[in-house]
């Protein structure tokens, strides 16, 4: 389905649909019309059965320099007759951690401010290693408020503090070692890396992928005595569906699995 964006480009390539944030004169910095946008695309290509997992990067030399300020001084509309709105960034922070399909970020240049919260929402991220990413708001007189959450989720309490309370910047090599990132790689080595993971996504049960997703989801934020009842009914789930017998049958039969989809 072809929709009326100005803010990104969509590619649907077989298994893979890639959106491009595409705001090149301001680095792609994300307002109110791209967060709708990225809205509308991540529901197409969850609903999309071909679609096995979903590319974010950035159009030119920039993933995201983070929020759009012109925006923000002066807020434009995030809907159109064609486009009515579905939420604000917060919104689309929840759609990238609650999404069943998963979500690689291929940042290939600065990931700031907004920009690194998209990348840490994400199911996986692969980094250039000319890329630079970094919380800067504080300079400007703001906080990163939203990211904090996302942030939290991979960043130690000290050393997200520090960032944050600091407004520092760092490489890709520090993104990695901090889990914000899955790995850094040659730029000239983007592509293939990202191509691997979802090449391998799509190996994959579909349906155990997102079983897993959801259940991943569910348990995240519970205590054991919580967590582990939800996931004894979930595994109960999984191991109802055809894919589940599938795959231990050809275990047996010492074969590669046929998956339903």
């Amino acid at each position: 389905m072809t929709r009326p964006y100005e803010r990104i480009r969509v590619k649907r390539d077989g298994i893979a649909e890639t959106i491009t944030l595409s705001n090149p004169a301001r680095r792609n910095a994300i307002g109110p019309r791209m967060v709708n946008e990225l809205l509308w695309a991540l529901e197409d290509a969850a609903a999309a059965d071909e679609v096995r997992a979903i590319v974010l990067t950035g159009e030119g030399e920039a993933f995201c320099s983070g929020g759009d300020f012109a925006e923000m001084r002066a807020p434009g509309r995030a809907s159109t007759d064609d486009l009515p709105n579905k939420g604000d960034f917060a919104d689309l922070l929840l759609a990238l951690c609650n999404t069943d399909k998963p979500v690689v970020a291929k940042v290939n240049g600065h990931a700031l401010g907004g920009g690194l919260g998209i990348v840490a929402a994400s199911t996986f991220a692969v980094a250039s290693t000319e890329a630079v990413f970094g919380t800067p708001e504080i300079e400007v007189g703001l906080f990163p408020m939203i990211i904090m959450a996302v942030l939290s989720m991979h960043v130690p309490r000290r050393r997200l503090l520090e960032m944050m309370l600091l407004g520092q910047t760092f490489g890709a090599s520090e993104a990695a070692r901090l889990g914000l990132v899955n790995r850094a790689v040659a730029r000239e080595l983007l592509d293939e890396d990202v191509k691997a993971i979802v090449d391998a996504i799509a190996a994959k049960s579909a349906s155990t992928t997102r079983l897993g997703l959801r259940a991943f989801v569910a348990q995240d934020d519970l205590d054991l005595e919580q967590a582990l009842p939800l996931l004894r009914d979930r595994l109960a789930e999984c191991l109802a569906t055809e894919d589940a017998r599938e795959g231990l049958m050809a275990f047996v039969e010492k074969r590669k699995p046929r998956w339903r989809q």
